[in-house]
């Protein structure tokens, strides 16, 4: 098989660094360019993170030595690569405006950043929920004017724990949420010893998060309008979230209360997320995990330092399910933020774009 040619704009932040590291060696996509600030261009990889590579084991060998490109310079680096990853650090108008730019180059976007995550064209994706919202692609592709330029998103890294856990139970009609995620630093793209301020503390507050994990999972739960032009996010469930930053260095965990229109009986919720199978098992996508969603019995799991790394951090771990005295029920979720929530997860989707055609070769 003929790899894929990609590249990873922002290569030099943390998110940046973790699409480097899992395009090492991956069956399907080759790594082909490397992209960041204009401070960083013209160095090896290598010098320009400059003792900020985020992780114990050493940078890939062939990402070392890699000259890094300007960003900006869509040209050069759309011509080395049949897509791109983007993990930018830049304010929504920049972001959307540089991401839009390669789209129009002709290379899809498939990015970590928040900007373009509300469009109504624009599909985001967690693909073993919401796979059939990539055809409004085709809109989008028509709003660009572009042939197969395109721009697809991931959600935040938050919401990834606790919506895989509450898909499958849609059916009995989610009413009412009620989460409070606890969130690793690097989730801010910080290590212990750059984030001083969080050693024995908590900060209970995210700017921006408990918005985006009220709003986001909607549009995941939405549908395609019938035109094809647009999708429209469910009306259910009310949301109410908060989010805290916590002394961890990776792993979310959500604590989860949820009301039903259809109160489901507790085995039957622990069947339902046992049985859960997706479009992404069912393609043996590379990076899919198998299974998706566990359960996990102990009283006192999942454990973040214990449990993020399920299915090589891809995975989601449940835990506590229990009845509650105002909801329906409550529960614990984890997920790994900056592998399912952050690259992995958009690794993940560009598997399934190329698997679906979505994505295709330039030569």
């Amino acid at each position: 098989m003929k790899k894929y040619r990609v590249g990873v704009i922002g290569a030099t932040g943390m998110v940046g660094q973790r699409f480097v590291t899992l395009l090492e060696n991956h069956p399907w996509f080759e790594l082909t360019a490397l992209a960041a600030s204009g401070r960083s261009a013209g160095k090896p990889y290598e010098e320009a993170l400059a003792g900020r590579w985020a992780f114990s084991w050493p940078i890939p060998e062939k990402a070392a030595k890699m000259t890094v490109l300007d960003a900006s310079d869509v040209k050069t680096v759309s011509g080395l690569c049949d897509f791109v990853f983007c993990a930018v650090a830049m304010d929504k108008a920049a972001t959307r405006a540089l991401e839009e730019s390669y789209a129009k180059a002709e290379t899809p976007v498939i990015s970590n950043n928040s900007a373009c995550r509300l469009l109504p064209d624009v599909p985001m994706l967690i693909p073993e929920i919401n796979a059939a919202h990539a055809p409004i692609i085709y809109a989008q592709r028509k709003r660009l004017g572009t042939k197969r330029g395109f721009i697809a998103v991931k959600p935040n890294c938050s919401i990834q724990s606790y919506v895989p856990a509450l898909t499958p139970l849609r059916d009995f009609g989610l009413k009412a949420v009620s989460v409070c995620t606890y969130q690793a630093i690097s989730g801010a793209g910080k290590t212990f010893d750059r984030f001083p301020e969080i050693l024995d503390n908590v900060i209970p507050y995210i700017g921006g998060e408990e918005e985006k994990s009220e709003q986001e999972p909607l549009k995941i739960w939405g549908e395609l309008n019938a035109e094809g032009t647009a999708i429209v996010p469910a009306i259910a469930p009310v949301i109410s979230a908060q989010c805290i930053r916590v002394p961890v260095s990776d792993g979310h965990i959500a604590a989860v209360s949820v009301s039903f229109d259809k109160k489901p009986d507790r085995q039957t919720i622990l069947d339902r997320w046992a049985s859960y199978r997706t479009v992404a098992q069912q393609l043996a996508l590379p990076s899919a995990p198998t299974p998706f969603v566990r359960y996990m019995e102990e009283q006192d799991r999942p454990q973040t330092k214990l449990d993020r790394d399920f299915e090589k951090g891809m995975g989601i771990s449940v835990g506590r399910l229990r009845e509650d005295s105002i909801f329906d029920y409550k529960f614990v979720c984890l997920s790994h933020n900056t592998l399912r929530g952050a690259a992995g997860g958009g690794v993940l989707s560009a598997e399934l774009l190329c698997a679906q055609g979505y994505i295709e070769r330039k030569e």
